[in-house]
Parts: C-alpha cells; structure tokens; sequence
C-alpha cells in the first residue's frame, strides 16, 4: 500500500479502511451544498418556533433563562394565519428528518480529513480545525436531541429545551465560520469536476491535498449516481414516514415515526395530545370547580360551570402544533373569549395580557403567559367544548385555552386561573 499523499492524511493505523473510491472533494461539495441549503432553514425555523414561545414575555415562559440577546425572539409573534406554528415547526421537524441521510453521507466523506494526522500544521489551520470540530459535535447533538424529542424519549441530561438552543447557537457560529472558509473551494471543485461527468465515473478523483481521496482505492460497487440516489432516497422516504403528521389527511397514516400512543380513543375528542390527565396528576374536576379571574386593578371574580354557561360563547376552527411537529387539522372549539372574561375584572381594556394558571402544579408550561395580542383575538376561547362534545379529561376538562397559531403548550389544559395584566402576575 503506498503512503498517504498531501500534508495531512489519515492516521497511518486507520488509512487502509477508507478505501472507497467515491470519497474525495467532488461528493463532499455536493453533499456540503445540500446541507448549506437546508441548514439556514432550519434554523430559522427553530429561531421562530423560540419567538412562539415569547421567552421574554414572563418567565413562566421562560425555556432559556440568561440567554441575553440570543434569547430575543426576531419578531412578536402574530396569532394570524391561524395555522403558522403548524407550518413553521412542521418545516423544522420534517426538514430535520430529511436531512439525516445527508449528514451521515456527509460526515462520511470527510471520516479521512476528522482524522487527519498531525491535526493542523499552523493557528489557520488549527481555528478551522476548532471549528470543524464544533461544527460535527453540534450538528450531531441537534440532530440528536431533536429526534428524541419527537419521539417524546427524553435519554439526555436536562432540559430539551436549553440543550437544543445553546447547541443551535453554536451550530450556527461554526457552520457561518465554516462556510466562509470552504464555500469558495467547493464551488471550485463543483465548477471544475463537472457533474455529469462525475456522476457517470467510478474512478477516483485525482489527489487532493486534505486526505479525503483514498490512496490505495478498492474496486468499485457503485456508482457516485447510485450512492446519490441512495441518500436522496432516504431523505425522501424519511420525508414520506415523517410529513404526514404536520400535513394530516390522508398521510397522516403514514407518518410511522409520529410519536405513538397520543390519541385517547375516537370521536370528536379523538385528536392526539402530548400530556393524558393520569400523567400530568389532574384528577377529574368534581361540580366544586371554579375558575378565578384577577383583574389588574384588584376585581376579581369566580366563575362556575353554570356561570360560565351564562356567558356569550364563541366558536373557532383552530389545530394544535406541537414543537415535536405533529399537529391536528382544525378542532371546532367552542368557549368563552378570553377578551370577554377579561372585560370581566377590567371594562376599561380588554386587551390585557393574561397569566395562565392550570391544574397541573407540575411540569413545564403548567402555567404560561400570553399577550395582550392574543387574548384580544376573537379566536382564543377560554373552550369548554370540542367538535360538539364535552372536552375529555386528557384534553383539558373542564376548560382549557386556544389560541391561534400558538404553540400547543400555551393552549394551557386544565386551567384553574386567569390573572390579567401583568400587575397581577404572581
């Protein structure tokens, strides 16, 4: 076998095990352009569905507390067009999942140069090596922990929230870094191969001076056409067992890795839901619940199931999005607007913001913050029905609020208590 060529090579013990001979700067700009154009999405996506939450509103909403200027979200976010989050986190969830294939190929094709021996010959050559690093460790950790949460299986240490945050941050630094440093060269190498002449080639590529051709190249077994073909074809097949639970329909029997065992029975409650009643320590509300209504000037008020009856009702066709990113077509909702029970401690202004206060003392989200935006939207409803039935208990009995184009864990479940204005936030 004859030695590696180039400045940096494999390490000497492990050259002899990249010997494929579609490994080399051609398939690594490829497979690098696929991922520059899927991985601003999904930060952005994951940026947006941060604003969703509006961590800066309370910390009841809190997820990343000392985040500082990374944790501002980009834009208020609107309660309008009603399906917003379903589309935002259903793109970041499913796009994610595509791009699995890709990055395995990727990381693939560039085993020789992670291994690289010495690991850097000067301070350019050790920053970029810093940053490849960091760039590897974060894409794998987001990926990582972004799968466990959709499949709601929570095997790291701490919080998914911060873990995916921080590491989002940090992705974004190293893949900007990296980019600027290895875009140009890729172009370079994209430009000058030509594709379809690399494509229809099993030959090698000429050496290149960063170890990722192999030296001493097996016989080949397919082609970079096939090789291609077969990431493309994972990603399309991971798109097809994923995308059914955001776009719902007929495909959402097909959505095989939508997290399972969500749906409590059938009939007009039987939408999925994240956390059942058993789970989140609710027991059933007995004919002594009351709901408590606080006022930003000291009104306060209860209100029973009677008095609630008593109250003008609203209707609203609105989903449920989930951040894991399965979703529900429309639920026909029906309740009081929390406007109206807002006017009810405050008749000078109805558009307060609104502390919401659940049943649930454990947990996150068991009591959350909405603006004053959404609750003077028509659209959120204090509901105490859906599709023409009484909620059920893993869906919030005896009420619960909606908002449109929220995520699902501000459509609080169980809700005990309102607190509007934010004087009157605990």
């Amino acid at each position: 076998m004859r030695s590696p060529r180039g400045p940096q090579a494999p390490l000497p013990a492990l050259a002899s095990r990249w010997r494929s001979p579609l490994r080399g700067p051609w398939l690594t700009s490829l497979l690098g352009l696929a991922l520059l154009a899927g991985a601003p999405v999904l930060f952005l996506t994951g940026l947006l569905s941060h604003a969703a939450y509006h961590p800066d509103l309370a910390p009841a909403n809190d997820t990343t507390p000392g985040s500082g200027l990374l944790g501002i979200p980009l834009v208020p976010w609107p309660t309008q067009p009603r399906w917003l989050y379903r589309l935002t986190q259903g793109v970041h969830v499913t796009l994610g999942v595509a791009l699995v294939p890709v990055l395995a190929a990727k990381l693939w094709s560039v085993i020789p140069r992670l291994l690289a021996n010495p690991p850097f010959r000067s301070l350019a050559q050790a920053l970029e090596r810093i940053s490849l690093l960091l760039l590897v460790g974060s894409a794998l950790s987001q990926f990582a922990t972004g799968i466990l949460n959709i499949q709601l299986e929570y095997l790291f240490p701490g919080s998914f929230y911060p873990l995916h945050f921080y590491g989002a941050w940090i992705f974004a630094a190293a893949f900007v870094l990296h980019v600027a440093l290895r875009l140009p060269l890729a172009v370079r190498t994209l430009r000058d191969g030509g594709l379809r002449a690399r494509l229809r080639t099993t030959a090698p590529e000429p050496p290149d001076a960063h170890g990722l051709v192999a030296t001493d190249p097996a016989p080949p077994t397919l082609s970079r056409r096939g090789a291609l073909g077969a990431v493309g074809l994972g990603s399309l097949t991971l798109t097809a067992v994923t995308a059914g639970q955001s776009l719902g329909g007929p495909l959402r029997s097909t959505a095989l890795l939508a997290p399972h065992g969500q749906t409590p029975g059938s009939g007009p409650v039987g939408f999925p839901v994240n956390t059942t009643a058993a789970a989140a320590g609710v027991a059933h509300a007995g004919p002594e619940w009351t709901l408590h209504l606080h006022g930003p000037h000291g009104r306060r008020t209860r209100l029973d199931r009677d008095d609630l009856a008593e109250l003008p009702w609203r209707h609203a066709a609105l989903p449920i999005a989930c951040v894991e990113g399965w979703s529900t077509e429309d639920q026909h909702w029906a309740g009081v607007a929390l406007r109206t029970l807002a006017r009810l401690v405050d008749a000078d202004d109805p558009a307060l913001p609104v502390f919401v206060r659940s049943l649930q003392r454990q947990g996150p989200f068991h009591q959350v913050a909405l603006t004053a935006e959404q609750v003077a939207d028509a659209r959120s409803l204090l509901a105490l029905r859906v599709n023409g039935a009484r909620l059920s208990d893993d869906h919030g009995y005896p009420a619960r609020v909606v908002v449109p184009a929220a995520p699902g864990v501000l459509n609080t479940k169980w809700v005990s208590e309102l607190r509007f204005g934010e004087g009157t936030w605990p």
